[in-house]
């Protein structure tokens, strides 16, 4: 079971494209300034079965991204759950305060970032959110795009 506090189906703002966004709940890095301290606990939302959120994706057929909180406090549940979205054929992005340094290498995260095709790595920076600037898909400039299958950095 994942502890998730909402799903967004046919988002744009979450990641290029249409897409499924699912919020997890749970976050330790509570920085200040961001959008959605609702989602630091981790009893928030509601326990969802990998079946059941797999029904809305497969419905919409949208790439996936998955947001909260951090979902990567949830990374042995998730692992399932990335392994057969990968498996319908759509990609993912991942949402974390974490800095891909600091995890690429460790369990259980090593395993979990080969099902993801980009990490939006590290945590918002109110100092570093352009003031009267929209980031595309980022709050803070601090935050990068991560292909962790090759490290190489994005750039929207």
């Amino acid at each position: 079971m994942l502890r998730v506090i909402n799903i967004a189906e046919g988002t744009t703002v979450d990641g290029p494209g249409l897409r499924t966004s699912i919020y997890f709940a749970g976050c330790k890095h509570a920085c200040p300034g961001c959008h959605n301290p609702a989602s630091w606990s981790f009893t928030a939302g509601e326990d969802w079965s990998i079946d059941r959120l797999m029904t809305i994706i497969r419905f919409n057929h949208f790439n996936v991204t998955l947001s909260g909180g951090d979902p990567l406090y949830q990374a042995k549940e998730l692992l399932p759950l990335l392994q057969t979205i990968k498996k319908e054929g759509l990609s993912v992005w991942c949402y974390t305060g974490f800095v891909y340094e600091d995890i690429r290498d460790k369990s259980p995260y090593k395993e979990l970032l080969s099902y993801i095709d980009v990490l939006v790595d590290g945590p918002f920076e109110q100092e570093n959110k352009p003031q009267g600037q929209v980031l595309r898909f980022r709050g803070s400039n601090n935050q990068r795009f991560i292909v962790p299958a090759t490290g190489e950095e994005l750039f929207f």
